[in-house]
């Protein structure tokens, strides 16, 4: 799963030139939250989010509502984007769990895809929400089990050798470290058109391993 597959390819762009005003009306247009400026060949010039939009009430304080409007009307996108250099960037070829780690070190909500310089795309923490929920199923109905194990080499294949003894299917399968509690790992598993039961009874014969949430989602 790479980024290439699932960012926004050919994603809305515009010259530095744009005042910030036509900026947030464009983004509010077209319902996006990051706006790459670009030069020639979509070289990447900058960045500009709703916040960085957000002009600084410091600035227009002693101005009246005339100077105001001539203030704003007279500010571009390029006086207010991040500049390149500051942008955090991310190749097309990089893992979808490597872009989720530099956007949750970093605290932003996107990543810039560029490859030479040129912007070819843009991923956002919705792409990877949306990746989250197609990895675990959560459009498909079924019994979604957490079974708690210890952290150590085997616990997942008796999970999943239990499992597959009953002949059932898996349709998603996850795992985290036990909050609180690093010598545990907490396994998510969905199976569908099984009743719960019949799962909760064979989970719980796992040895070593404890059921700690069932629900029919």
């Amino acid at each position: 799963m790479l980024v290439r597959d699932y960012m926004t390819k050919h994603p809305l762009m515009v010259q530095p030139t744009m005042s910030i005003v036509d900026a947030q009306r464009f983004m509010g247009e077209n319902n996006i939250r990051h706006l790459p400026i670009v030069g020639d060949g979509k070289r990447l010039l900058g960045l500009v989010t709703r916040q960085t939009l957000l002009v600084d009430p410091g600035r227009l304080g002693s101005l009246d509502v005339w100077e105001i409007t001539r203030c704003l009307a007279g500010l571009t996108v390029q006086d207010v984007m991040v500049k390149a250099e500051h942008v955090i960037i991310v190749e097309q070829n990089a893992t979808i769990e490597e872009a989720a780690r530099i956007m949750v070190e970093k605290k932003i909500g996107c990543l810039l895809v560029v490859d030479d310089g040129v912007v070819t795309g843009v991923i956002t923490e919705i792409d990877l929400l949306a990746r989250l929920m197609e990895m675990m199923a959560a459009r498909v109905p079924g019994v979604r089990v957490t079974v708690r194990q210890p952290n150590v080499s085997g616990e997942l294949a008796k999970l999943v050798g239990a499992i597959a003894a009953q002949g059932w299917g898996i349709r998603a399968l996850g795992g985290t470290p036990t909050p609180k509690d690093p010598s545990k790992w907490d396994v998510v598993v969905k199976v569908s058109n099984v009743p719960k039961d019949e799962i909760v009874a064979a989970l719980r014969k796992v040895d070593g391993q404890e059921v700690v949430d069932v629900r029919e989602v």
